[in-house]
């Protein structure tokens, strides 16, 4: 069970080994806080979605398969936008549009298709939750990096004054130097 969880933080992380869910990597970290975010709402709807698939697997039909996996998981994404709409507006508005996009999020889709939908709901809640720390992982660290280099902060605490900052790393295309500096980084270790 422990090698379950371990593995989506190691060995197969979504975002540094497996080069999934870009999308959201790409176009939530521009800060520490923010990738914290998207990564902690990202592993909820895993973790829900995995539990719920793998509970009720047999009583969906091979031809409805897909559509009734993203059922599953358009209804966790709707609860936790509401949920985080009402309690947490400020995340809200940051992210805004990727929270619904997690219903497509390849890598919930494909942890339902490969995992949750041949496994019991224990192993696969253990394979969701590694699954989402290693993303949420993955987003803190490249949004702490973009922050630290674009403004000279991590979740908000200032290191250096900002006009040290490189302000492309701010921008989109330091989401990519900074993701693709982070996966040299942890390929050159394997």
């Amino acid at each position: 069970m422990k090698k379950i969880l371990l593995n989506g933080i190691i060995r197969e992380n979504p975002t540094f080994v497996l080069l999934l869910g870009m999308c959201p990597t790409l176009g939530t970290t521009s800060s520490a806080a923010n990738g914290l975010g998207m990564g902690l709402a990202t592993t909820f709807v895993l973790l829900c979605t995995n539990v719920a698939i793998s509970a009720v697997k047999r009583f969906i039909p091979d031809l409805i398969r897909i559509p009734g996996y993203i059922v599953i998981i358009a209804t966790f994404v709707t609860l936790l936008q509401m949920a985080i709409q009402a309690w947490l507006p400020a995340l809200y508005a940051a992210l805004g549009i990727f929270i619904p996009l997690i219903v497509v999020n390849c890598i919930v889709l494909g942890r339902a298709e490969s995992f949750a939908s041949k496994h019991a709901p224990a192993a696969a809640a253990l394979d969701g939750l590694g699954m989402g720390l290693g993303f949420t992982f993955a987003l803190t660290l490249l949004g702490a990096l973009r922050e630290l280099l674009g403004t000279g902060k991590i979740f908000a605490f200032t290191l250096f004054p900002e006009t040290y900052g490189a302000l492309i790393f701010v921008l989109a295309p330091g989401a990519f130097l900074a993701l693709g500096f982070l996966i040299a980084l942890v390929r050159r270790e394997r």
